[in-house]
């Protein structure tokens, strides 16, 4: 694992040694607006395919366990998730509810289930609330990935690269992407701008969908990325040859997971820092912090986490690979 970001500039120089050549590859890539509108069409085309495969529907039984009662549902094999198990039991258990446990196993709440099972579903204040956290925290990442993708003008040549594994103590969620703007420094407007999306996307209580799929699909998917193109195949080896896919609107990722269930409990957020990861190269990082909704703290404490989330997260991951992306000038402008 690097340890600093001086590794991480020596790694870049070494993978766009190895990659130098995929760069006319990429040269006539489709818009940001086009690849995300495609990448859309495969993945609802992929769920219909899943689905069809499935042939006769099976029936599961889901003992479903809360600390006042317990209710055995019947529900379809691979069609039926936790989310709707949750509709079968209250109204207010489908709201509150973030994350399930089947056979005491995390479980995305958007998950199909496989098998006859108990379940138990987590919201954000649950005794496990470590497991709670780390979904909530890896699903502010992938919200910021969204935010970063649709925030800049079609001129400006973005890349969403990846996110570290969640780590609650560092006080930040991160997503670091290329961003074909050397000397980039965002203003107080333009931080408040990609604030302000993030909060306009929690508050359109979007489900937080999930699809594993095979590395051909997710390439076909994110061929318009050299950063994911050049991921997926070492992924899908690390997990038995499937990527996992999750979205969110109009946008899809790549994580292992689990996320939580919908971005309706996600309270208050902010979009705090970015950082230039290494001089030379356009590799930024973004920071952000978040609550969850309902929990609420006074200014002058939120304004104490906001301070400590603009210092520079260090975490860091084993990166994949690192492609030497199109360096094509492009003026920076942020889309308000």
């Amino acid at each position: 694992m690097f340890h600093s970001f001086r590794c991480r500039s020596l790694c870049f120089e070494a993978f766009k040694l190895q990659t130098a050549s995929m760069q006319s590859r990429y040269t006539s890539m489709l818009s940001n607006a086009e690849a995300k509108e495609r990448r859309n069409l495969l993945f609802e085309e992929e769920k219909r395919k899943q689905i069809s495969a499935l042939g006769r529907i099976e029936k599961i039984e889901v003992k479903y366990q809360s600390p006042v009662d317990e209710v055995t549902l019947v529900m379809n094999k691979c069609l039926s998730t936790p989310a709707d198990c949750a509709k079968h039991i209250k109204e207010g258990v489908t709201k509150v509810s973030a994350l399930a446990l089947v056979d005491e196993a995390p479980w995305d709440m958007h998950k199909p289930l496989t098998s006859d099972c108990t379940l138990r579903l987590l919201n954000l204040l649950s005794p496990m609330n470590n497991i709670v956290n780390t979904a909530f925290w890896r699903t502010c990442s992938l919200l910021l990935g969204a935010v970063i993708d649709s925030a800049f003008k079609s001129e400006v040549n973005v890349h969403l690269y990846s996110f570290p594994v969640p780590n609650i103590k560092s006080g930040s969620f991160v997503y670091d992407a290329y961003i074909d703007l050397p000397d980039w420094k965002p203003s107080n407007i333009e931080m408040r701008a990609m604030s302000a999306q993030f909060i306009k996307l929690c508050n359109q209580e979007l489900p937080i969908e999930r699809l594993q799929t095979t590395e051909s699909v997710a390439l076909d998917m994110f061929q318009d990325n050299p950063f994911k193109s050049q991921q997926i195949p070492d992924i899908a080896r690390a997990n038995d040859e499937k990527i996992t896919l999750y979205r969110v609107g109009d946008h899809i990722d790549i994580s292992k997971g689990p996320m939580v269930g919908n971005t309706h409990l996600i309270g208050r957020c902010t979009v705090a820092s970015v950082h230039k990861l290494a001089e030379g190269d356009n590799l930024y990082r973004f920071q952000g912090i978040a609550l969850p909704k309902g929990i609420l703290v006074n200014h002058f404490a939120y304004g104490i986490l906001e301070k400590r989330a603009k210092k520079l997260n260090n975490a860091a991951w084993i990166p994949q690979s690192i492609v030497d992306s199109v360096e094509a000038p492009a003026k920076m402008s942020l889309t308000t």
